[in-house]
Order: structure tokens, then C-alpha cells, then sequence
């Protein structure tokens, strides 16, 4: 069974609306186990097939436990290359979270991010909950065509 983590951080229930949602529909392809989580160890990281971060824009930053996160997994020397990875979050000026999740992804961990990073400026209306969902849904769906 293929294994999609969903790693979120959410202070005002936003993000956690959006990491529900993309929960929702990776949940819908058969063979993917989901978690949804606020938390993981850095070692853990290495068991799950695709890496889904949730990360809400604060102070054109993204949350400082998932710098943590990231900076640890990078000085345990954490294997995720050729992973998918992919990041959304919620932003009420700059949006600028996400992005740099891609970033630290692609250029620090060698991973593979097809989709380009999904935003929603402060709550996610019914169009934001749907893209949440296909995203979820595309991405199992890439990890069960990779099998």
C-alpha cells in the first residue's frame, strides 16, 4: 500500500480546512493510505511515498516547525529523493509558505513536485475546498500509477 502523508500547521482552522480536503480526496483512490497529521519526527518522513504540506503564510514565512522539521530531516541526512511532494496553505497577505515548502523539496531533498503549490487568500471558499480535494485526488492517483 502506497503511503501520502498530509503534514499541516493551522492557527486559525484555515489550512486544517484545506489539509481535510486534500485528505478527502486522496482518500477516494483505493490502495493510498492517508494520514493527516500537526506533527512528525523527521525519520519518519522516509516511510510515506508523497509528502503533502500545509502551510499557512505568517509574516511572509512559513511555520517555524516545519523549518525545524525540514532543517532536522536535512542534518539526519533524510532520503527523500524521487518522492512526491507538493504544499497549500491559506495567507492573508503575501502567500509566500507554500512556495518556499516547494523549494526546500525540490532543491534540498531532490523531490518531485508536479503540482504547483495550491493558495487561498484567508478562508477557502467552495472553489478553494475543490482544489483541495483533486489535489489530493491527483496526487494518490500519481502514486498508485507509480506502483
Amino acid at each position: 500500500m502506497k503511503k501520502l502523508l498530509i503534514l499541516f500547521y493551522s492557527r486559525t482552522g484555515n489550512t486544517e480546512k484545506m489539509a481535510q480536503s486534500v485528505a478527502e480526496g486522496a482518500k477516494s483512490v483505493a490502495g493510498v493510505q492517508v494520514d493527516l497529521s500537526y506533527h512528525i519526527e523527521p525519520q519518519d518522513l522516509k516511510s510515506y511515498d508523497a509528502i503533502v504540506v500545509g502551510a499557512p503564510t505568517y509574516r511572509k514565512e512559513m511555520p517555524m516547525d516545519f523549518k525545524n522539521l525540514f532543517e532536522d530531516a536535512a542534518s539526519q541526512s533524510i532520503n527523500l529523493k524521487g518522492k512526491i511532494g507538493a504544499a497549500f496553505g491559506s495567507y492573508g497577505w503575501s502567500g509566500e509558505a507554500p512556495n518556499q515548502v516547494i523549494d526546500l523539496m525540490k532543491e534540498k531533498f531532490g523531490m518531485q513536485t508536479p503540482e504547483p503549490p495550491l493558495l487561498a487568500k484567508y478562508i477557502p471558499d467552495q472553489a478553494a475546498i475543490d482544489a483541495c480535494k483533486s489535489l489530493g485526488k491527483r496526487l494518490a492517483e500519481n502514486l498508485m500509477s507509480s506502483a
